[in-house]
Parts: structure tokens; C-alpha cells; sequence
């Protein structure tokens, strides 16, 4: 008997949970590190190994599964009606240098089990369906992040592929060697009309959840960020013999500036989280006066209206405090990611699964970057957040409780189900040659 995404029997389908845990379990232990944390860098053996592993996984869901030119691994499941646009499901495998098990990979091996519980239960889809593994979420060997959802939205330039390493090696070798075509690079990109939705499940990478004993984030939206340059420029001169009157110190100048990045998100509230990352100070001698600081600083909203503010707040600041210090301060911007917001549709499909679930949840902004921003400039988007123990990430003790991960999945497996249901516009995907 095969049963229709509308059958009373699919809308109390659960996951496997012991499953679920064991794939991840394996998965972890590809590129485990001695501090108990997971190192598979973009494009590396451990990539490599860990995505024969999931494609394994893939198989055994019943998909069919192909690289594209992007090296992204991509696994198909049949549709009753394959001209629709495809659900698509998925995040990232690899990882920061001894970073965690979860951000990313947890994702794609619950993605995997959602179609795994719908091929064993004989469920036909309306809609194809897939699983998607983005190549080098984390922006490996000093290449540029996100490289494989933003070649399937379209933004990646052919140029990009000639970027040398620091040990040589060229971009495009690299996913070449992963099953990918750098010839090819403009066939990953998904027509508009191919994907009906996207949905990304991630572990928060934040305390919020965790703090309000919450199961499930329905994640509002991607924010966006904007990274900027600061040099304060004074004069350096002997710290033992320049009165205190007549110094042009770069440093306490600097400072002011740190200070007011601060302000910006916790006594004025313009933009949700503001932080200053890098400071290098010249000449860098512990009795000299600071002749140049360099600060780079990172603000990030969900509203471009206040990452714009943000900016001009920061310029404002920056000569006040040029004036008030007898220093020279530049303000370059170097790089805006705009913010992208979850589709209401699919965030009240989270929000209805969350209920049905008995899991308590609450919308939220995500504050990391995600494929899922990327995607969104083409497809309707969604996320679904589920806690992270301390708010920890990139770490080796990144950690959520395995009940927390099966729910989840869960959430994710009634989404895909309802949105069988909630999109029915779009045009077949084009797939590739069996891997």
C-alpha cells in the first residue's frame, strides 16, 4: 500500500530516533579530533570521506544521488508529479578546524532521515524532493564562504575558481577533486522556477532557546551584516618622555571607538549586535605611543534600514572622537551581507508542526550566516532552530541534548509533509548523472 502525504497514518510519522543519533554518531567520527571536536575542512580527506558516508546514507533512503559542477552532494526522491518545483532540504558538512559534530551536518543526516522514514513508510511525494549537502559552508583554505549555495543561486563568478591558496593550490582543483566541474560552474545554478520551498534545520549556535527551556526556534530571518574598516591614525613617539598633554595616542583614540561600536547594540539598541573583532596596533611596542590603529568592526540586524543606521552612526562617532582626541579616523566599509528573511508560509508550517509536536518554541532571528540565505534569493525560505548547550559553536564541546536533536527532525519531517501540500507551482528540477 503506498500512502499520499495526505494520509491520517503520515501526520503521526515519527523519525528514527536511534537512527538519527547513530548517523550522526558516524558521521562525527569522520575527522574526529583528540580534543574530541571534528575537523573537515572544505574539499579535504575528511570531506571527501565524510560525504561518501552520507551518500551512502542517501542511497539507503531510496534517493538517487549525483554531484553537481559545484561539488555539492545531492540526493533525489521520486514525485508522483516531477514537473513541480522540488522541496529541497539540506545544509553543510563541513566544519571549522577542530570545530563541532552538529552546525551543519546535523542538518543534512535529519534531512536524510526525513526521506528515509518516508521511503520505509511507502509515502509518495506530490513534489520531488531533495537532500542537499553545500560544499565549503565555512569558507576553507581561505576561500570564499558559502561557495556552494551561492553557485546554485547564481553568484558565484567564474573568476572566483582561479583563487590561489596560501599553499598554492587553485580553487578550481579543489572542487574538481571533491566529484565537482569548474568548467561547468554556471550549470549549478537552479532555475527560480525549480525549487518550490527550502528549509534548513540547524542547531541555534546561540543560548536563547536553551534559557527559555524551548525546544524548537522558528527562525524570522538571516542577518544581515556589514564588516568595516577602522583606521585611527595619530602620531608614536617616546611613551616616557611625551607629556600626557601632548600626545595623539592612536590607541586610547581606538579605544573610544571600541566603546562606541558597544553603545551601538546595548544602550542605544540601533543595531542588534555590534562587535570589534580584529585590532592591530603599529609600531606595536610596549614603550611606544600608538602612531596606527587598525580595527575592523561587524554589525549585524535583520533590518538593512539599521545596518544602513549603524554605519552612518559609526562615521558620526568616528569624527567626534577624531576631534576630541587630535587623531585622523577612516571609515571603510568592506563587505554587506544583506539579510534574508524566512518565507511566512514555511514559518507557520514550523510553528504548526512545533504544536502538533507539543514542543514549545518561539520565533527568533538567526545571527550566523547560513546557505539558507542564499537560497532564499531564488526559492521561498525557512529555517528551524532547535537549542545549543551554552550557546556553543565551533568548538569541540558544541553540544545539544540527542532529545532536542530527534525533535528536530521531527519538526522537519511534519514540514515537508505539509508543504507537499502548501507549494504546488514550479517546473522540474534539472538533475545530473548518477554518482
Amino acid at each position: 500500500m503506498t500512502l499520499s502525504t495526505e494520509s491520517p497514518r503520515t501526520r503521526s510519522m515519527h523519525v528514527d530516533a536511534a537512527r538519527l543519533l547513530d548517523h550522526l554518531d558516524l558521521l562525527r567520527s569522520v575527522g574526529a579530533t583528540p580534543e574530541g571536536g571534528v575537523s573537515r575542512p572544505a574539499f579535504g580527506d575528511a570531506d571527501v570521506r565524510g560525504r561518501e558516508l552520507v551518500a551512502g546514507f542517501m542511497r539507503e533512503a531510496g534517493m538517487r544521488v549525483h554531484v553537481d559542477p559545484a561539488a555539492n552532494l545531492i540526493g533525489a526522491f521520486p514525485a508522483r508529479r516531477p514537473e513541480l518545483g522540488a522541496l529541497v532540504l539540506g545544509s553543510h558538512l563541513d566544519t571549522v578546524p577542530n570545530g563541532g559534530s552538529l552546525d551543519g551536518a546535523y542538518g543534512v543526516i535529519a534531512a536524510v532521515e526525513v526521506m528515509r522514514t518516508l521511503h520505509e513508510n511507502r509515502v509518495e511525494m506530490d513534489h520531488p524532493v531533495m537532500v542537499v549537502a553545500f560544499s565549503n559552508e565555512e569558507g576553507a583554505h581561505g576561500t570564499p564562504a558559502m561557495f556552494g549555495s551561492r553557485a546554485v543561486a547564481g553568484q558565484v563568478d567564474a573568476s572566483e575558481l582561479d583563487t590561489r591558496l596560501d599553499d598554492g593550490r587553485v580553487l578550481s582543483a579543489l572542487v574538481d577533486a571533491a566529484g565537482g566541474d569548474s568548467k561547468r560552474i554556471d550549470q549549478a545554478r537552479w532555475p527560480g522556477d525549480a525549487i518550490a520551498s527550502y528549509m534548513e534545520l540547524h542547531i541555534e549556535q546561540g543560548p536563547s532557546l536553551e534559557g527559555e527551556r524551548l525546544q524548537i526556534g522558528v527562525v524570522e530571518g538571516i542577518t544581515g551584516r556589514l564588516t568595516a574598516e577602522v583606521v585611527v591614525r595619530g602620531e608614536h613617539n617616546h611613551g616616557g618622555t611625551t607629556p600626557m598633554d601632548a600626545r595623539r595616542d592612536a590607541l586610547v583614540a581606538a579605544a573610544q571607538v571600541v566603546l562606541a561600536v558597544q553603545d551601538m547594540a546595548t544602550r542605544g539598541g540601533l543595531v542588534r549586535v555590534a562587535t570589534v573583532g580584529e585590532c592591530s596596533v603599529r609600531p606595536g611596542a610596549w614603550n611606544v605611543i600608538p602612531g596606527e590603529v587598525r580595527l575592523v568592526v561587524d554589525l549585524r540586524d535583520v533590518s538593512a534600514q539599521a545596518i544602513r543606521a549603524g554605519l552612518l552612526k559609526l562615521r558620526l562617532d568616528a569624527r567626534r572622537i577624531s576631534d576630541r582626541t587630535a587623531t585622523s579616523i577612516t571609515v571603510t566599509p568592506q563587505q554587506l551581507v544583506v539579510p534574508a528573511m524566512c518565507d511566512e508560509r514555511l514559518r507557520g508550517l514550523v510553528e504548526d508542526a512545533a504544536v502538533d509536536l507539543g514542543l514549545g518554541y518561539r520565533s527568533m532571528p538567526s545571527g550566523a550566516g547560513h546557505d539558507a540565505q542564499w537560497i532564499a534569493r531564488i526559492a521561498p525560505m525557512g529555517m528551524i532552530f532547535v537549542p545549543s548547550r551554552g550557546g556553543v559553536s565551533h568548538a569541540p564541546h558544541e553540544w545539544t541534548d540527542p532529545s532536542d536533536l530527534v525533535n528536530g527532525a521531527n519538526v522537519l519531517l511534519n514540514c515537508t509533509l505539509a508543504g507537499d501540500r502548501a507549494f504546488r507551482a514550479g517546473a522540474v528540477f534539472a538533475g545530473e548523472a548518477e554518482a
